[in-house]
């Protein structure tokens, strides 16, 4: 599975601090839940990661 795969998967995602001072991302699918957090340096880089992914996939010519 890639990162070009189609999956037919519903998931909800929730970002926000949590009171030790971390950055969560919280992914919560059908019978899944994954909690996954971050130094506010760490998210300050993903955050850079999906600006730069949104930038890059505006250049991409839809079918």
């Amino acid at each position: 599975m890639g990162i070009n795969d189609e999956r037919d998967i519903e998931a909800n995602l929730q970002i926000g601090p949590t009171d030790h001072g971390q950055v969560r991302l919280f992914i919560e699918g059908k019978g899944i839940e994954i909690p996954m957090d971050f130094t506010p340096e760490e998210a300050d880089e993903i955050a850079e990661e999906i600006r730069a992914a949104a930038k890059a996939a505006r250049l991409v010519k839809t079918r």
